[in-house]
């Protein structure tokens, strides 16, 4: 059972601690730190901010606003999830996903049907949270999104990042985020499916190499595989995290304009190396045979 709570903040006294925590999880840029200022307004005028407490100290924080999605018919309301931090010392213990899930009934009450955030489509941790754990899928990359960052976690590398959709009353959500959650796509599910990744890691010094050049994208179902600790890579090898980086560039751009979408993540550990492989659908996402 969970040691921690949940809860919506709205004090200025509250926002500071948010502050505080954000300088423990992006160390070495106080430009990238949302001050206290920013969040009461957002808090006051429709956004939210949420914490999770073990005892009186904030361990996690997920922050949002309502903001505007252009449609054929015109401007049309959703929720902008701009920010979630978890201290390094709660990694990886559910936290994250608590936050969402109290973030994902907000939206509900606020009458929204759609959230969207972004994150770096070369974690695998967040991949696996966003999209096996939330049910969000994915069809936008952007480019630099955020320009040059210079915080631990990102400095040196261009800020690409997915953008991902989040249908917020679809069944698909719901049966991630309900009391009887569907268990996770893994590793074994692929493994009795057939499918195979549609192009090979070349490994090197214990560290994955991607392709040098991209393979056609012939079949309605893809697996793409990417580093499993990405960050622990670009610790041990920069040149080779900016291959990663510009080799998926190519990949999800490719793919995306193929009307290809994102629609689930395998994030497998249980062998001490691990492995991080994203599943591409053409057209309408149809994962029977998975679920």
């Amino acid at each position: 059972m969970s040691n921690f709570n949940i809860r919506i903040l709205e004090t200025p006294e509250e926002m500071i601690r948010v502050e505080e925590l954000q300088r423990a999880v992006w160390a070495g840029s106080e430009t990238d730190v949302v001050p206290m200022h920013m969040l009461i307004t957002a808090v006051h005028n429709g956004g939210l901010v949420i914490g999770a407490f073990q005892e009186d100290r904030i361990i996690g924080f997920v922050f949002g606003f309502p903001g505007l999605e252009k449609i054929p018919d015109g401007p049309r309301p959703k929720h902008c999830s701009h920010m979630m931090g978890i201290h390094p010392d709660h990694r990886d213990s559910g936290v994250g996903f608590a936050l969402k899930r109290a973030q994902w009934q907000m939206i509900r009450h606020q009458s929204l049907d759609h959230a969207t955030w972004t994150y770096d489509p070369l974690l695998s941790r967040n991949a696996y949270l966003n999209i096996a754990k939330l049910g969000a899928v994915c069809s936008t990359y952007r480019r630099s999104e955020y320009g040059e960052m210079r915080d631990g976690l990102n400095a040196g590398l261009p800020s690409d990042r997915f953008q991902v959709d989040w249908w917020i009353n679809t069944r698909r959500v719901s049966q991630r985020l309900g009391e009887n959650s569907r268990p996770t796509l893994n590793l074994e599910h692929i493994t009795r499916s057939g499918l195979r990744p549609f192009y090979p890691l070349h490994m090197t010094d214990g560290l994955p190499h991607p392709p040098e050049h991209l393979p056609a994208l012939d079949d309605r179902l893809l697996l793409a595989e990417i580093p499993g600790d990405f960050t622990g890579l670009k610790s041990k090898d920069f040149t080779l995290a900016r291959d990663w980086r510009f080799f998926t560039r190519e990949l999800f751009e490719t793919a995306f304009a193929a009307n290809f979408i994102i629609t689930d993540f395998v994030f497998d550990r249980s062998e001490g190396n691990p492995r991080g492989l994203y599943l591409l659908t053409h057209g309408e996402s149809t994962l029977d045979q998975f679920e």
